[in-house]
């Protein structure tokens, strides 16, 4: 129930900042657009900050589990699954019309909440990145960051202009896939030359500590997780055993990342499901996975 009531608050602000914009709106509005108390807000949410990063955290959540599901019993090198997740993640935005909340935080002087959004976007180039080492494979791995961040600008610039073109708008999957095309040759290239302006080893210190927001363990955990799932979509050959690890994964995942409490007796009943029904398949990856949620556990 509480979960739920927190939700319908995430869900009213949503609306509210982008009628009337992140600045324009007050505790009051969204005290009164979501029928709690003051006090039953504040123990929700610490400040109006913390409420814009609880919105970004509950669709990042959302695009995190729809991408993934797109990966699920396919080749991970496949482009055209790389295309889709983007094609999907790009749909979320702009339903939920993200830019528009971004665009206000980058002209106003809140720097927490500017810091925050800097790291949603580091934390998207890293996705990326790692998909980019699947498709492109470890051999090209010390071009793919540079490889990355033009793809990245390029999608940007593009959505830009073809709107300023065309108001209907150039579908995304279009230009998702003319600037795939055009990245593919460019990785090669870059990788024959051996020509690197950006070391990927440096993204690391891209992500520095943030108080309240997305603490540096963290990191780890959506690196672990990520090939933890990897792993299983390999060897698990069962359609449902399969999806049922994954969801145990999700589940731990968010745990963690989502409750400023992790429930730590919930962690390690998950955890004993997955270790024993499918731990001996992906011992190496489970063992990575438990030093991230120590990690996250003890910080």
């Amino acid at each position: 129930m509480m979960n739920n009531r927190r939700q319908n608050v995430i869900d009213a602000a949503h609306k509210l900042f982008i009628d009337k914009g992140y600045q324009a709106t007050s505790i009051q509005d969204i005290l009164d657009g979501s029928g709690i108390s003051k006090g039953t807000f504040y123990n929700y949410f610490p400040s109006k900050g913390e409420l814009f990063i609880a919105i970004f955290r509950s669709f990042y959540t959302k695009i995190r589990h729809e991408r993934e599901k797109l990966l699920i019993g396919q080749d991970s090198a496949d482009i055209e699954i790389f295309i889709r997740q983007l094609e999907l993640q790009l749909m979320v935005n702009k339903q939920s019309k993200l830019l528009i909340l971004i665009e206000e935080v980058r002209v106003s002087n809140d720097e927490e909440l500017k810091q925050f959004i800097n790291k949603t976007l580091l934390l998207s180039l890293r996705w990326m990145y790692n998909r980019f080492i699947d498709i492109f494979g470890e051999s090209k791995k010390p071009y793919l960051l540079d490889s990355v961040i033009i793809f990245h600008s390029m999608m940007t610039h593009m959505s830009h202009f073809s709107y300023r073109a065309n108001p209907a708008g150039t579908p995304d999957i279009q230009i998702i896939r003319y600037c795939m095309n055009r990245i593919v040759h460019l990785v090669n290239e870059v990788a024959e030359s051996g020509e690197q302006i950006i070391d990927p080893e440096l993204m690391d210190t891209w992500f520095p500590k943030f108080t309240n927001q997305l603490d540096a363990c963290h990191n780890d955990l959506l690196h672990s997780t990520t090939e933890l799932k990897k792993a299983i979509n390999k060897a698990i050959p069962c359609d449902e055993d399969r999806r049922r690890a994954i969801e145990l994964v999700d589940f731990i995942q968010d745990e963690l990342m989502q409750s400023d409490k992790p429930r730590e007796f919930l962690i390690e009943s998950l955890l004993a499901t997955l270790k024993t029904g499918y731990a001996s398949q992906i011992q190496a990856y489970m063992e990575t996975f438990e030093e991230s949620i120590n990690s996250c556990l003890s910080r």
